[in-house]
């Protein structure tokens, strides 16, 4: 495998979708909200990434099966929006700066042929505070302000890495729109709490609101 390419398994129809990613990053937190999301619209799993550009290790489950570390898509229909939800295992080794060019670059490409035309992305970013804040990075100050007036706080002033930062920067050059979510975490561990806060705010801008323990239909 010399380059990045794409499992279809199951066919879909998007129109005008919205695409969400969350990687494994600080608190596991874009990863989390990623699979409550996936939970929640009850997404069906529809293409495979695979890269050698990921790390050179297998995945192994409790059967003892290997796999390919991969990214997967996901798809939910709902009245409003379709949805595409991307999340993974695994990222390009930090070091290799190229290796995540490629791979962001090969998602860009895919979700906009394929009819999306706003992203999400979602990650921790490492603030300890008492309370458990979303920040909001975007490619416009307009979206910012948006986001800011529907519960997310302004993260100024700092860095964003890995391929919850890059896939944003790099749809901005492909004339996509998008934010970034950020909860903030310890980032020690995986942080359910802040993975529940990033998913809770996007849940409800789209519409669904979310009540504790429940979940909406």
């Amino acid at each position: 495998m010399d380059n990045p390419f794409f499992r279809e398994l199951l066919h879909n129809n998007l129109e005008n979708a919205l695409f969400v990613q969350g990687l494994p990053g600080f608190g596991n937190v874009g990863r989390i909200a990623a699979h409550l999301l996936i939970n929640f619209y009850d997404a069906k799993l529809f293409t495979e990434l695979y890269s050698p550009s990921f790390p050179d290790y297998v995945i192994v489950n409790s059967y003892g099966v290997c796999t390919l570390p991969k990214y997967e898509f996901y798809f939910a229909k709902t009245k409003d929006t379709d949805i595409v939800i991307m999340t993974g295992e695994t990222q390009p080794s930090f070091d290799d700066v190229l290796a995540h060019y490629q791979v962001c670059s090969t998602i860009v490409e895919f979700i906009k042929k394929i009819g999306c035309n706003f992203l999400v992305t979602m990650g921790g970013v490492p603030i300890v505070e008492d309370k458990c804040n979303v920040y909001v990075a975007a490619t416009s100050s307009r979206l910012v302000n948006e986001f800011k007036e529907k519960g997310g706080v302004v993260y100024g002033k700092g860095k964003i890495v890995g391929g919850t930062g890059l896939t944003l920067a790099l749809a901005k050059e492909y004339d996509l729109e998008g934010v970034c979510l950020l909860g903030s975490t310890s980032g020690f561990k995986a942080d359910r709490g802040a993975g529940y806060q990033v998913f809770k705010l996007l849940a409800n801008i789209l519409g669904k609101e979310i009540k504790e323990g429940k979940k909406e239909n």
